[in-house]
C-alpha cells in the first residue's frame, strides 16, 4: 500500500528533512536553481524538484516571444484565487516590466505547468478591484513583493491566469 511511503515522506518533511509533502510527492526545495536549470529540473521531475523555490510555490509559464514568436518558458512564483493562478510582474522592482509580461500582453494565450500537469491558459491583468486581495495572496508567498513595489514608480501588475 502506498500510504506507508507517503507517510514516511511526510514525517521526513515535518522533521526538517528539506522536503515538503503535498499529497502528490515529496518535494525538494530548488532554491539554488535559476533560469533554464530550474525549468529543466521542474520538467524532468514533474515539479518534484522545482515546484518549491526558496519555500515558495512555482509554476512554469510558457509564452510566445513578442518579437521572435518562439516559446519562452520561465519558472515563476504563483498564488491562487479560486481556480485561477496568479503571478506578479515585479521584475525585482525594476523600472520596466519583465519580458515574460510583455510577451503575454502581446499574446495572452499561454501554457502552464503546475507539478506534472501541463495545460493552456489565458492571461489578463487583475482589475483595480481584484488587485488588493490578490496582491496580499502573493505577498503571503513572497513578502519581498511589497519591497519591490516601494522600489519602483510603476504599478506592479498582478497577472491572472485562467485555465482554457
Amino acid at each position: 500500500m502506498d500510504r506507508v511511503p507517503a507517510l514516511r515522506r511526510l514525517d521526513h518533511a515535518l522533521a526538517g528533512g528539506g522536503a515538503c509533502y503535498t499529497g502528490r510527492m515529496a518535494e525538494k526545495d530548488a532554491g539554488e536553481l535559476y533560469g533554464d536549470a530550474h525549468v529543466a529540473s521542474y520538467r524532468e521531475t514533474g515539479g518534484e524538484f522545482g515546484h518549491l523555490w526558496r519555500g515558495a510555490p512555482t509554476l512554469l509559464l510558457t509564452t510566445k516571444g513578442a518579437k521572435s514568436g518562439r516559446p519562452r518558458t520561465m519558472a515563476l512564483i504563483y498564488g491562487r484565487s479560486g481556480d485561477d493562478y496568479l503571478l506578479v510582474a515585479s521584475n525585482g522592482g525594476a523600472t520596466d516590466h519583465p519580458q515574460w509580461f510583455k510577451n503575454l500582453v502581446a499574446d495572452p494565450d499561454v501554457e502552464l505547468q503546475v507539478h506534472d500537469e501541463v495545460f493552456p491558459a489565458r492571461a489578463r491583468v487583475a482589475t483595480d478591484e481584484e488587485k488588493p486581495a490578490m496582491w496580499q495572496e502573493m505577498v503571503r508567498h513572497w513578502p519581498a513583493y511589497d519591497r519591490y513595489q516601494e522600489k519602483t514608480g510603476r504599478p506592479i501588475p498582478v497577472v491572472v491566469l485562467e485555465r482554457t
